[in-house]
């Protein structure tokens, strides 16, 4: 037949067919993709172009999520500016997805602002899955796994006996010792630093300005160009918030290595000093590490531990001050273990399961983190009848999680350490499945899980044991008996914490002064 048409006719036929089939495959493509976005979970309709993204540029993003949590369930999908977003707000489906499909599940969002530029993809909790991110994480690993933690104890206790100290001369400022506490202690950790007595230390400043403006960049909808990607792609001079990560990259960048290099240079004259640097440094060529990628290590696990750590311990206060019975209690365990004639240490800690108790439920209660740092999808998924397209970021409604009374109770809101504790008042492990020995999501999923959650534990338990130990914590007589409100908080920095508020810290015995100076005498200082 093709023998008896002209060349130029089965030409034709050969073009008509070929577009026949290509239109073929573009129409299955079609009505295949029509058929998934069906099956996406539910969301809000948005609006043209934009999609949902108005709705995050709000000033409290978990209340969004709350909301949306409320009105459309567990799992909820968002359009922002074509991209795909999931919030889960649900223990099992996060624990399902996140935790035993970690390995699909563990990629992070393009952060082009607070990832690549301001921080030049060098802190790894924001790094996306790549041969640096691993370096980094196994370098992180190494220094603070639960065994090489135990070598930071005495500088939690130091630390504990200063805050003891201050609250002692000045207990209206909270705020200010949380601050220089955290500071001081994170610094020695990293670093090997002695004990840092003036929060106005400039290099502090300096870190403490990075981590500000780290985690202000890193907040939903702080910068546009997060959503619509074109606009990287601008010229400098109509980017901004460009010239302005860079210059500060190249800033910070000489302030962590010059603070890594000096910890090398006290390493090679012989100090012993246990620190994170002087880790990373003695086992850097097993790391496989260059010294630049070490500084970063430092420099990440310095900002996510300073600021967090501070205002979780702000919220200790106030659920004292709402909670007098759980304060009661955990002070009858410290006199009966502890005793009045000594301040608590970490030998202690097998004998406080009331104070260790105390701790996960504070991180439970009110975590200072209402929502995960977003992890991305790398391939297609489909999660109970729901399809979950590649590159779908993932971020956890951890203010849900916590609160999910199908897995806490009913008394879910409550503060309520003995939910930890078994009948004979012990902290046997877990009482709560997939939660990784610490019975709440504060610290995270996957392999995005933090690596300093078991200083973070180590750091508040000493805290706690040594305040309470000390003091007694009650509602100030000029707020008339108005308790302060949970809902009544500030994130400016990223964090979430509660406002100040008048509170009465006062000595239990009088004996409290002369044990915390003959403390400090022993310990040096």
């Amino acid at each position: 037949m093709s023998q008896l048409l002209p060349f130029s006719q089965r030409t034709d036929i050969r073009v008509l067919g070929s577009i026949l089939v290509i239109g073929a495959v573009f129409v299955s493509r079609a009505v295949k993709n029509a058929w998934k976005a069906r099956k996406l979970p539910p969301g809000p309709m948005g609006v043209p172009l934009l999609g949902n993204l108005l709705q995050l540029l709000g000033d409290k993003p978990w209340n969004v999520f709350d909301d949306l949590h409320r009105k459309y369930g567990d799992i909820v999908h968002l359009d922002l500016a074509g991209e795909h977003w999931v919030i889960i707000s649900n223990h099992k489906i996060a624990c399902d997805l996140l935790d035993r499909r970690a390995s699909i599940y563990s990629d992070r969002a393009r952060s082009i602002v607070a990832g690549e530029l301001l921080c030049g993809g060098m802190i790894f909790g924001f790094t996306q899955h790549n041969e640096i991110w691993k370096r980094m994480r196994r370098g992180a690993h190494e220094a603070l796994n639960n065994q090489k933690v135990r070598d930071y104890f005495p500088f939690q206790e130091r630390e504990s006996v200063l805050l003891i100290s201050q609250f002692l001369k000045s207990p209206n400022l909270a705020r200010e010792h949380f601050s220089r506490a955290a500071v001081s202690l994170v610094i020695s950790i990293m670093y090997g630093r002695p004990p840092l007595l003036d929060s106005h230390d400039p290099d502090i400043v300096r870190i403490n300005e990075f981590t500000h403006r780290t985690f202000q960049a890193m907040v939903p909808g702080a910068f546009l160009v997060e959503f619509l990607t074109w606009m990287e792609h601008l010229p400098r001079w109509m980017t901004p918030w460009r010239r302005w990560a860079e210059g500060h990259f190249k800033q910070d960048s000489k302030l962590f290595e010059r603070l890594f290099g000096e910890v090398k240079d006290r390493v090679d004259a012989g100090d012993e000093t246990s620190s994170v640097a002087a880790t990373l440094i003695q086992d850097q060529e097993k790391l496989g590490l260059s010294s630049h990628e070490a500084a970063w290590v430092a420099a990440s696990l310095y900002s996510a531990g300073s600021d967090t750590s501070a205002a979780q311990m702000e919220w200790f206060i106030l659920a004292m001050v709402l909670f007098p019975s759980v304060q009661s209690r955990a002070q009858s365990e410290l006199d009966r273990v502890v005793g009045r004639d000594r301040m608590p240490t970490f030998a202690d800690y097998q004998h406080l399961p009331y104070i260790r108790a105390l701790v996960k439920e504070l991180l439970r209660w009110r975590s200072i983190n209402p929502f995960s740092i977003p992890h991305r999808l790398c391939q297609d998924d489909w999660y109970e009848g729901r399809w979950l397209p590649k590159d779908t970021i993932c971020v956890v409604n951890i203010w849900a999680l916590n609160r999910d009374k199908a897995v806490y109770g009913e008394d879910a809101d409550e503060l309520l350490p003995e939910r930890h504790l078994d009948a004979d008042g012990q902290l046997p492990g877990p009482f709560f499945e997939d939660t990784k020995d610490e019975n709440h999501h504060a610290f995270g999923f996957g392999r995005r899980i933090c690596s300093g959650r078991h200083v973070a534990n180590n750091s508040m338990f000493m805290q706690i044991a040594c305040l309470l130990w000390a003091f007694d914590f009650a509602l100030a007589p000029e707020a008339d008996g108005k308790l302060p409100s949970v809902d009544d908080v500030e994130d400016s920095t990223g964090t979430v914490r509660p406002k100040s508020f008048p509170c009465a810290i006062t000595p239990r015995h009088v004996d409290v002064e002369g044990i915390v100076a003959q403390t400090k005498e022993l310990l040096g200082f």
